[in-house]
């Protein structure tokens, strides 16, 4: 049996194979990993079943005798979009690195507990969310809009950003590299939509390199409602694999994004999500407090909304919710106001759903 770490030899890695040949999706490969390398018992009753949902990992529930369960990930070279899409698969270790990091900034409770990661299969495991818990996308598409969700979500990302800045010299050196940023953000959101979108292409051109050139503080990358899932009222901070020390804009534009996409889809509902999205703004205003990057920083906030709407409709990842005449118009929406962009939140909400 192998120590922690450690794996079998009968599981490492094979030339030219990212994960080694060890595949946690396939029947049986995950239970005879956690027994090889001392994770679990040999005679430990366990239960493994596939967790729908990401396109960049594997990701496995195991379920144990005395009713713990873990949630294992394993990075992906190529994602499963329709698209090629490639990301080093060792991205899962600047997660484990990021929900370390965010465990010992943040109250307790707002990320899952981490537990263990493997280089050799680039997979790292974390306690499994208590349930009852609900995922807010799912939410946000299918109940009323629940106004206290939204403060919370403005009060965690600006909490974020602030003990980002508050600890940049203790940051791990790891997060300085925003080469997997580069290639799961800007070249999938940016640098793909400006090919796809010619009209757009020197508005995105300058925001890539604006954004390549600041290093204000901890970005979390991913920050949306897809990533949030909410447990007796709480809001809980999932998939940590694109932070990074850099434009705390980004997470602003790309959570925005989300919200106004959803209240372009919903129609019904749009008036709410408007409220809301004013309401995350604020409160996100509240919780991050007086620091030095401000200058500039709405405006920035607006440029990077614009961005991330336009290329959840032309680049790489799509918003599978949206239709085909509804990808258009929030395109030519996006389009009409890069004219004469609106300078801040507060104008951009109301002028983007006016447009579509």
């Amino acid at each position: 049996m192998c120590r922690q770490n450690e794996p079998d030899p009968g599981l490492c890695s094979s030339p030219g194979n990212d994960s080694g040949q060890l595949d946690i999706e396939q029947p049986g490969h995950l239970e005879a990993y956690l027994r090889s390398t001392g994770r679990v018992s040999p005679h430990e009753p366990l239960a493994v079943r596939r967790l729908a949902g990401g396109v960049s990992n594997r990701t496995m529930l195991v379920d144990l005798a005395g009713g713990e369960k873990w949630v294992v990930k394993q990075g992906l070279a190529k994602l499963r979009v329709a698209v090629d899409w490639f990301s080093d698969p060792v991205r899962v270790h600047r997660e484990a690195l990021a929900m370390q990091w965010l465990s010992r900034s943040l109250p307790h409770g707002i990320v899952p507990t981490f537990l263990f990661e493997d280089r050799a299969h680039h997979l790292l495991a974390m306690q499994f969310v208590p349930e009852p818990h609900d995922n807010w996308k799912t939410l946000l598409l299918s109940r009323p809009v629940d106004s206290q969700h939204f403060r919370q979500f403005g009060e965690m990302l600006g909490l974020i950003h602030r003990r980002g800045y508050e600890q940049r010299v203790d940051l791990p050196q790891e997060l300085h590299d925003q080469s997997l940023f580069e290639s799961l953000r800007l070249e999938p959101y940016y640098a793909f939509t400006s090919q796809q979108v010619p009209e757009a292409a020197a508005f995105l051109g300058g925001l890539l390199d604006r954004t390549r050139a600041r290093h204000d503080t901890f970005v979390h990358g991913d920050f949306s409602p897809k990533n949030i899932l909410v447990h007796h009222g709480r809001l809980i901070l999932l998939d940590h694999e694109v932070a990074h020390v850099g434009d705390p804009a980004f997470d602003i534009g790309f959570s925005l994004t989300h919200l106004l996409s959803k209240a372009h889809h919903r129609v019904d509902r749009r008036a709410g999500f408007a409220r809301a999205a004013n309401q995350y703004w604020i409160a996100y205003r509240q919780s991050l407090g007086v620091v030095p990057w401000q200058v500039g920083f709405e405006d920035r906030a607006v440029q990077h909304t614009l961005g991330c709407l336009l290329a959840r409709v032309a680049g790489r990842s799509p918003v599978e919710y949206l239709q085909e005449a509804n990808r258009s118009r929030q395109q030519q929406a996006v389009l009409g106001l890069l004219l004469k962009p609106p300078r801040t939140i507060a104008e951009l909400i109301p002028a983007f759903l006016q447009r579509v």
